[in-house]
């Protein structure tokens, strides 16, 4: 994978719209199964966002395993070269997926 951006608000492993998850986890519905709400909420995203330094930041993982029909599924694990993870009104979903 070479870039996966997220936009999530309230996760754990989200840190300036990059995942620090060793792998994700993409649901049959697209959705992100990886994500974990922080205890502080969106608020505390908001503090470290801001005392995260940008050498710190992890490149995007490598390996995404993917239950979705989708043209990027590939024997459940996603070869799409970038990939974008955002809120949706009640989810967090992979935007990138293509239905075949």
């Amino acid at each position: 994978m070479n870039q996966l951006k997220c936009t999530t608000i309230n996760c754990q492993h989200n840190l300036k719209d990059h995942c620090n998850a060793g792998i994700i986890g993409v649901t049959d519905s697209a959705k992100c199964g990886t994500k974990m709400k922080r205890a502080g909420g969106a608020l505390e995203q908001t503090f470290a966002e801001l005392e995260a330094s940008e050498e710190f930041l992890a490149d995007a993982p490598s390996t995404v395993t993917c239950d979705a029909e989708c043209l990027y599924n590939k024997e459940r694990l996603c070869t799409a070269t970038s990939l974008l993870i955002s809120d949706t009104m009640f989810r967090t979903k992979c935007k990138t997926r293509i239905k075949p």
